[in-house]
């Protein structure tokens, strides 16, 4: 056998091969991102956790609709220990699906938590991260206490046209709502 068929066998064997290991590791992401959901599943929140931790350098390997749930799912772990984590896992739920307004509320009552312990021009910044989540979450869910919070904050920014536009926003906002993450 001359050297070039050699070659063309060697390259196609380890382009196999990695294509073989790369599907292995997918899997195996998997196996321990089905762990994750029986461990959350059974109420047991702490390992959980810790073997979330442990998928999240690997996440990109899940399909990407397990992947949004995953990282919600993450942001609920965290929400109360770890707050920033919580808003860093929420805001990637919220890019990939926009419209699915309970990880909005999520976000927008963590916003508002950060809000309540800053000043000038930083509660300003929170405040208007928080707004936008909180519009969402109230134009597919509606609820007075969402709505007086969201009204309190444009009073406390004297944003008059942000507070007269609302109801329309809420309106073109309530169009497209997503209440359950689908795998």
């Amino acid at each position: 056998m001359s050297k070039m068929p050699k070659k063309i066998l060697l390259i196609i064997f380890l382009t196999c091969f990695c294509a073989l290991a790369k599907a292995q590791t997918a899997d195996a992401v998997y196996d321990q991102y089905l762990d994750y959901n029986l461990d959350r599943l059974h109420g047991d929140m702490a390992v959980a956790l810790k073997l979330g931790e442990s998928i999240l350098p690997n996440a990109g390997k899940l399909p990407a609709k397990a992947q949004i749930s995953f990282y919600n799912s993450m942001a609920k772990l965290y929400e109360d220990s770890q707050p920033d984590r919580a808003i860093i896992y929420y805001e990637m739920v919220t890019a990939a699906e926009p419209n699915y307004y309970v990880a909005h509320r999520a976000l927008g009552y963590l916003y508002v938590a950060k809000a309540d312990k800053a000043t000038g021009d930083l509660y300003k910044a929170v405040v208007l991260k928080a707004l936008p989540n909180l519009e969402k979450a109230q134009a597919c869910d509606p609820s007075a206490e969402t709505l007086a919070l969201i009204k309190s904050m444009y009073t406390n920014l004297h944003d008059d046209a942000g507070l007269k536009s609302l109801t329309s926003r809420l309106a073109a906002l309530s169009k497209n709502c997503l209440d359950i993450l689908s795998e």
